[in-house]
């Protein structure tokens, strides 16, 4: 009999927490032993916006008119419409009731034997109606950033689970230290890579190109700065921009404002094959953000055959660029620093092809299959 197998979501829509869970659940469904089910609590598009295996099962606790509010919470506090923000106010509430309360209801009365959870307030929940007999596994996607506050919350919330799954060898280090009298089991299993891609990219068009959700944390209007610096050097390389969010009229403004709109393209968000046809048509990734949990775009990037820059405050590109040999690590956001390495590989095809190389040898040791049986030992108990 198949061992059943939860695996429970905010969300799933666009995000790096959501393409883990996709792609761990895909993982596991090709294997005969498990029945996979993914629990997500609102159902915000048709279909779950990452390709889902067709064995996997994918649950909606809350239909679509319980979909968060926040947005026009925000703007109706940031225009002082006093009913509409009464309004918003306690639908917020209703929606935070269901969401609780639905999420509670499943864990109580699921069959399933292993549960992971994703979020501080789903390992909670975990933990306080979970039954003693189902194996209990957090697994953690964001890095506490020197936010002691949220580490201490973390950790307060996996405490009494079985395992604690962390994604980088940084963030293992932190919480295993912190852990080591809770009877819960740190564990380092990186994120996973589906695929190395048969063809990768020749590093001859002159395209630089970077992935991600447009919000602060990511950088994109550093991104642009740094790009119009370049473009001011003479530099006549083409950015594309893939990904979409909250911060994507702050860029066109910027576009606008710097006459980049023939120099800069912003493709919205894009499918995995959409993005790897882009990325072998590029030949250098750029990542400028603050913060990074794991950074598996890089991985991504690299299976393409790219040569990657990133600044290290991005604690996850630390944990896959080995400087000087597959990218560059750039410290301190020093952006003069960022511009002279991408400037010097826009001038060097040998040299991008060498970091391209290299790193497109280091992701085999990221694919799923390998990932996967990380995984499985915990699941097994091993």
């Amino acid at each position: 009999m198949r061992k059943k197998i939860a695996i429970l979501s905010l969300h799933l829509g666009y995000g790096g927490v959501e393409k883990a869970i996709t792609s761990l659940a895909n993982s596991l469904a090709k294997l005969d032993k498990y029945e996979i089910e993914i629990v997500s609590i609102y159902r915000l598009y048709d279909k779950p916006v990452f390709n889902i295996d067709e064995n996997v099962k994918v649950t909606y606790l809350l239909p679509y008119k319980l979909s968060p509010n926040r947005k026009e919470w925000s703007e109706a506090l940031h225009n002082l419409k006093l009913i509409s923000l009464g309004k918003e106010s306690l639908k917020s509430l209703k929606i935070l009731y269901k969401r609780r309360k639905s999420m509670i209801n499943y864990i109580k009365n699921t069959d399933a034997e292993v549960i992971i959870s994703t979020r501080v307030f789903l390992n909670e929940l975990l933990s306080e109606y979970g039954s003693d007999n189902i194996l209990k596994i957090g697994w953690e996607h964001n890095h506490y950033h020197d936010d002691m506050k949220y580490a201490t919350d973390v950790i307060r919330s996996v405490k009494n689970l079985d395992y604690f799954v962390l994604v980088s060898k940084g963030l293992y280090k932190f919480y295993h230290k912190k852990m080591r009298n809770f009877k819960c089991k740190c564990v380092y299993i990186p994120n996973a890579i589906e695929n190395i891609p048969k063809v990768k990219s020749p590093l001859t068009s002159e395209h630089i190109i970077s992935v991600g959700r447009l919000s602060p944390e990511k950088g994109y209007l550093d991104l642009l700065k740094i790009y119009l610096d370049l473009k001011n050097k003479k530099c006549k390389w083409h950015l594309d921009i893939v990904g979409d969010g909250s911060e994507r009229s702050r860029l066109e403004k910027f576009i606008k404002e710097n006459n980049l709109e023939n120099d800069v393209t912003l493709h919205g968000f894009k499918n995995s094959k959409e993005i790897e046809k882009l990325m072998q048509k590029s030949s250098i990734y750029v990542m400028t953000s603050y913060t990074e949990s794991f950074g598996i775009v890089l991985l991504e990037a690299m299976s393409n055959g790219l040569p990657c820059i990133a600044f290290d405050s991005a604690e996850g590109a630390k944990e896959v660029i080995t400087s000087g040999r597959d990218g560059y690590l750039i410290k301190h956001r020093n952006f003069k620093a960022m511009e002279k390495k991408i400037l010097d590989l826009t001038k060097d095809i040998d040299m991008r092809k060498e970091l391209g190389k290299n790193g497109r040898r280091k992701v085999k040791g990221y694919i799923s299959d390998n990932i996967c049986a990380s995984w499985g030992k915990i699941i097994e108990r091993k």
